[in-house]
Parts: C-alpha cells; sequence; structure tokens
C-alpha cells in the first residue's frame, strides 16, 4: 500500500446525512477512509441504510469498515432492526451474566444484517460515587468484578456471531467529574485507587476482545503531567496498554472532534498527537474536512519522519487483521 492508503485505513469517519452524495463519496475518497461510523443521522429505516452503504461502496470501488456505537439503554443509533435492550447497569443489576452473553449474540446477528462490523461497546468503566453521569448507567456497576463478567460475555456473544467488541473507555472512565464531550476532565485517582478500573479491560483482553478505546481524560498521578488526557499519552496507550496489559488488538481514540480536546490544537494535531500515544484507528466521527486535515497532518508527518512508517505499518497490519477476521 502507498502512504496514502495507509494513513486511509487509520481512519474512522462520519458523514453527515443519510445519503450518498457525490460530495461526500469524494470526501471519503480524498482520504481513502477505511472504516465508516454511523449514528442516528444516517439510518432512517434498515432498508434506507443497506443501501446508503451500498452506493457509499460502489462509488469507493472498496468496502468500508462499519461502525455503531449499540451499547442498550440510552445508546441505541438505530430505531428500527435491532432489539433495543436496556442500559448495562439495567443488566448488571437484575439480569444474568448468560443473558448478557445472549444480548451479544442477538446485538451481532441484527448489526451484521443491518451492514455493520463493529459495536462500540461494552462500557467496561466502573462506576465511582459522585461521579458526572456521562458513564452512569452505560456502566455494569461499581463492583470491578461484575463488570468485568458481564463485559465478557458480552464481548463472546458479539465476536462468535461475527461483530467485533470494543472495550471502552481506557483507563477507566468511571471517576470522571465532567462529560468530556464539552470539556477536557481529570480523574485525581493514584495508581492503587486505578487498579480496580484496570480489571475489567484485563479480563476483556482475556476473552479476545478485537479492540480497545481510550478515554479523553487527564490521569495527572500515573505519571503524565497535569493537563494532558489520555488520548495523547504513550505511557497510557504504550507502555500500560501494550507492554503490561499485553493488549495486541485495534486501539482506537474516541471521537477526536470532542470538547475535551478543544484546546489542544487543530485536528491535524490532534491526529499526530494521538498517533505518537500509539492509537492505531483515530475516530472523527462528524466533519469530513477535519478528517481531510487529519489525513494531511498525518502524510506530512510521516513523508518528514516525525512519524515513524513503521509503526504506521504495524498499525494497520492490526486493523487488517480486524477487518478480515470480522468483515468477510
Amino acid at each position: 500500500m502507498d502512504l496514502e492508503t495507509l494513513i486511509g485505513k487509520r481512519l474512522a469517519v462520519g458523514i453527515p446525512g443519510a445519503e450518498a452524495t457525490e460530495d461526500v463519496i469524494e470526501a471519503l475518497r480524498a482520504i481513502r477512509a477505511g472504516s465508516l461510523v454511523l449514528f442516528s443521522r444516517n439510518a432512517a429505516s434498515p432498508e434506507q441504510l443497506r443501501r446508503l452503504l451500498r452506493r457509499l461502496e460502489e462509488g469507493l470501488g472498496y468496502p468500508l469498515w462499519v461502525m455503531v456505537d449499540h451499547e442498550g439503554g440510552r445508546i441505541i443509533r438505530f430505531a428500527e432492526g435491532v432489539t433495543r435492550f436496556p442500559s448495562a447497569l439495567t443488566v448488571g443489576t437484575t439480569m444474568s451474566v448468560a443473558d448478557a452473553e445472549t444480548q451479544g449474540c442477538v446485538e451481532a446477528t441484527e448489526l451484521r444484517a443491518l451492514g455493520v462490523h463493529v459495536n462500540l461497546a461494552p462500557c467496561v468503566d466502573v462506576l465511582v460515587e459522585g461521579a458526572d453521569p456521562i458513564i452512569g448507567d452505560r456502566s455494569y456497576g461499581a463492583d470491578p468484578e461484575r463488570v468485568s463478567a458481564y463485559a465478557a460475555a458480552r464481548i463472546r456473544g458479539l465476536q462468535t456471531h461475527g461483530v467485533a467488541a470494543c472495550a471502552k473507555h481506557f483507563p477507566g472512565l468511571g471517576a470522571v467529574n465532567r462529560d468530556p464531550h464539552g470539556a477536557l476532565p481529570t480523574i485525581t485517582a493514584d495508581w492503587n485507587a486505578m487498579e480496580p478500573h484496570l480489571v475489567p479491560f484485563e479480563r476483556s483482553i482475556m476473552a479476545g476482545v478485537a479492540m480497545v478505546m481510550s478515554s479523553h481524560a487527564c490521569y495527572p498521578h500515573l505519571g503524565d503531567p497535569p493537563g494532558l488526557p489520555a488520548t495523547f499519552s504513550r505511557r497510557l496507550i504504550h507502555d500500560l496498554l501494550r507492554r503490561r496489559l499485553g493488549f495486541e488488538g485495534v486501539m482506537l481514540t474516541d471521537d477526536l472532534e470532542m470538547g475535551a480536546l478543544r484546546s489542544f490544537g487543530a485536528m491535524d494535531e490532534l491526529a499526530i498527537r494521538a498517533t505518537e500515544a500509539g492509537h492505531d484507528l483515530l475516530l472523527i466521527c462528524s466533519d469530513l474536512a477535519a478528517a481531510q486535515r487529519a489525513a494531511a497532518g498525518l502524510r506530512s508527518a510521516y513523508a518528514s519522519g516525525c512519524l515513524d512508517g513503521d509503526e504506521l505499518e504495524r498499525s494497520v497490519q492490526r486493523i487488517q487483521q480486524a477487518r478480515q477476521k470480522f468483515l468477510s
């Protein structure tokens, strides 16, 4: 693959509406985007969604790796064609671990029928009393062992039925003090306090989870300078997740357009810094112009040697391995 194609494989982007317009196809073609992130705005009905995906792929001439946040509860993007499961907290308090695995099986079957290959779930954050409600009922609860058991079961259900799962938000967002969609939060826990939050990620990795998503939050007592989010922390993404926990799958960012990162520069700078930290896949969920800026910034950084070309190839290899497993 040439440099532009390699970079495109690392971009997961959203599009503005429910139609595969020439402008949308041209924007995706310009960055050679490998992955598409779906939202409610893209899906009026199952038939329309399948038509959208077919026309996008016909226009591009290659298959897209299609992703969606399908957590249950308040995070469901599709109005039709899926079973509306309750929130993770409800599942974790009123249903069995076996029910969570069954949920994953049903979700995978329904998502595959819609043309989706990746569920950006489950949320494996461990709840802390008094935290911002942005996680809230998206978590299986406050007990790391319970969260781990339900998350691992859901992952097994999803992945044995052909849909990649994603454990989020590393290294744990359950104690977050504000919503990172709007502003940058800080979690003041030290290593001892954070260890229980790592347990569900360890168990998810043991269950074979295909992907892990990082958090847009600062953890100043884990060794990084104050004000540096996990998104840009090589200590957390590379050293902790890759080396200590042994994760060999696809590491992706949360949406780089979120308000938490607003003060860190333009999209090209954000993409470069997230790449330096060790992410494989970069999510840019709304603005195709921002995705084009990210692609241009990465292209310049690789061409100049500021980013490591060998790491680029290793990232794309991890993405391609997951695509081959869950795209067919």
